[in-house]
C-alpha cells in the first residue's frame, strides 16, 4: 500500500484505518501498537506533519524531535521515510547530515543561506535511542518514536523525550513492533487501559494493511509460536519465550503506602561509575512478603556521596546492605568509608541469584510498588536469547543494562538466607 498519492499536483494521503485513527486522535501520547510491516514507520512522517501545521510559529523556533531506536534503523530505515516526505514530496525540509537536523523551510524566506549564524526557522532533530544524551540539549513542539518497542529505546530514554517536550507541553505518536513487557507495557498500555487520559493506544494487526498478503499472515500464524505472532504479526502483548521472571503477574504491583519503621529492609546495591542501581526492600513480619518500595539509578557520584544519600533514607531503620560481584571489594570498602557497610551477597553467580529472585516471587512473597519504574522495566524486558527455533538459550539480552535486576539478584540472595544467617554489618 503505498500511504500517498499525487492528485492535480497535490499530495493526497489514503490512510487505512489503524493510520486514520492515529491521525484523529487528539490525546497528547499516541502509540501505535501494530504488526510488522503493516505502515507504521511511513506513516509517523505525515503525522508529524500535520503536527508542525497546528504548531508552527512565524517567528521560528520550530523544533521537532524524530528517534528511532537504533543508529542502524535510523540510517537504513526511518532517515529515508522522513527525508522522502518532507525534503522530496512535500519540500519542506533540507537534510543537514553533519547536524543530523533537517532544516524546515521559512514560509516566507524560504531556506537560508548555510552560515554559522543562521537561526533555522524550524528543525526536525533526527536522533536514535541508542545515543540517549543527543537528546538533552532540543526543546521541541512534538515528537516521532520509531520501533520504540525495541530494548534499546529504554525508559530513560523516554523520559528524556518527555524533558524535551516540558515547556510545550508537546504531543508525541510513537509506532513500534512489540518485542518485550518494559516500559510500553508498564508506562503507556496498562495506564491508558486504567483510562489515563492522555494516551490512546491504537493496535493493529499486519493485514491492516492492504498490501501484506493475507496468505503470508496465515502461514506465521500456523507456524509460529503463539506469543511471537501475538506480539509481531497482531500488535499485542503476550509472555516471551525466555522471559526470566515469568512468573511475576501485574496483581503483584501495589499502590505505594508508608512502610512502617519496625519492618526489616535490605537495600540491593549495583555497582557502577555512571549507572549504580539500588533496589529497596522491606518485610512484612505478619504475612513474609517483601515490598520493593524504592529504587534509584545515579552516576557521577564519589562512593562516598552515595552512602551517605542512602544512610539519609534508610535512616534510623533496621536494614542490611548487600551487592556487587565478588570482585567489587573496593567498591564495598569505599561505600564504608561513608559509613554505609555492604555485605558482599551470599550467592555470587547470576543464575544462583536469579533463581532467588524467581522462588521469591513463585511463592508469591514480592510486590512492587508501581512508582519503582525502572525495576518494573527490567522485569518485562530480562530475558535469554533464543535458538533458530524459538527456544531460550542461557545467555542473557543484553545482560550488561539490567542494573535494577542486578540489584534485585543481590538482594533476594541475602533474603533466602535463614534469618540466624544474616548476620552481615548496618
Amino acid at each position: 500500500m503505498n500511504l500517498w498519492r499525487i492528485e492535480n499536483d497535490e499530495v493526497r494521503l489514503s490512510p487505512h484505518d489503524g493510520q486514520q485513527s492515529a491521525l484523529l486522535s487528539d490525546k497528547r501520547f499516541v502509540f501505535i501498537l501494530a504488526g510488522t510491516q503493516s505502515g507504521k514507520t511511513s506513516f509517523v512522517p505525515w503525522w508529524l506533519y500535520q503536527e508542525i501545521l497546528g504548531t508552527q510559529s512565524p517567528d521560528g523556533n520550530n523544533d521537532y524531535l524524530a528517534v528511532t531506536a537504533s543508529y542502524d534503523l535510523f540510517k537504513l530505515k526511518f532517515l529515508p521515510e522522513i527525508r522522502g516526505v518532507f525534503e522530496h514530496l512535500l519540500k519542506w525540509g533540507r537534510y543537514w547530515a553533519g547536524e543530523r537536523v533537517i532544516e524546515l523551510k521559512d514560509p516566507v524566506k524560504g531556506f537560508w543561506a548555510k552560515r554559522s549564524d543562521d537561526p533555522m526557522w524550524g528543525r526536525i532533530i533526527l536522533r536514535s535511542a541508542a545515543s540517549p544524551a543527543g537528546l538533552e540539549s532540543a526543546t521541541v513542539k512534538a515528537a516521532i518514536l520509531d520501533e520504540a518497542g525495541q530494548d534499546e529505546f529504554t525508559l530513560e530514554t523516554w523520559e528524556a523525550v518527555l524533558r524535551r517536550l516540558s515547556l510545550s507541553q508537546g504531543r508525541v505518536c510513537a509506532a513500534t513492533t512489540l518485542y518485550n513487557l518494559g516500559w510500553i507495557k508498564s508506562e503507556i498500555y496498562d495506564a491508558w487501559k486504567n483510562g489515563d487520559p492522555d494516551i490512546d493506544v491504537i493496535q493493529f494487526a499486519s493485514v491492516q494493511n492492504p498490501s501484506f498478503p493475507p496468505k503470508e499472515f496465515e502461514r506465521a500464524r500456523t507456524k509460529m509460536q503463539s506469543w511471537r505472532f501475538a506480539m509481531f504479526y497482531l500488535g499485542q502483548f503476550a509472555k516471551p519465550a525466555g522471559l526470566i521472571y515469568d512468573c511475576f503477574e501485574d496483581s503483584m504491583l501495589v499502590d505505594p503506602f508508608p512502610i512502617p519503621a519496625d519492618w526489616d529492609r535490605i537495600l540491593g546495591i549495583d555497582f557502577g561509575g555512571a549507572n549504580t542501581a539500588t533496589v529497596y526492600l522491606a518485610e512484612d513480619p505478619d504475612t513474609e512478603i517483601w515490598y520493593c518500595y524504592d529504587e534509584s539509578l545515579e552516576g557521577n557520584l564519589s562512593s562516598r556521596e552515595h552512602a551517605e544519600k542512602h544512610l539519609a533514607k534508610l535512616g534510623d531503620t533496621n536494614y542490611n546492605a548487600t551487592g556487587g560481584a565478588k570482585s567489587e571489594t573496593q567498591q564495598r570498602m569505599d561505600w564504608a568509608e561513608g559509613g554505609l557497610y555492604i555485605n558482599e551477597p551470599t550467592i555470587s553467580d547470576v543464575e544462583g541469584g536469579i533463581d532467588k529472585v524467581y522462588q521469591l516471587i513463585k511463592e508469591n512473597r514480592f510486590r512492587l510498588f508501581r512508582t519503582c519504574k525502572g525495576l518494573r522495566d527490567d522485569i518485562g524486558g530480562y530475558r535469554r536469547k533464543l535458538d533458530e527455533r524459538g527456544e531460550p538459550l542461557e545467555e542473557i539480552v543484553d545482560k550488561r543494562t539490567y542494573h535494577f535486576a542486578d540489584a534485585l539478584r543481590y538482594a533476594a540472595s541475602w533474603i533466602s538466607m535463614p534469618q540466624r544467617f544474616r548476620i552481615g554489618v548496618a
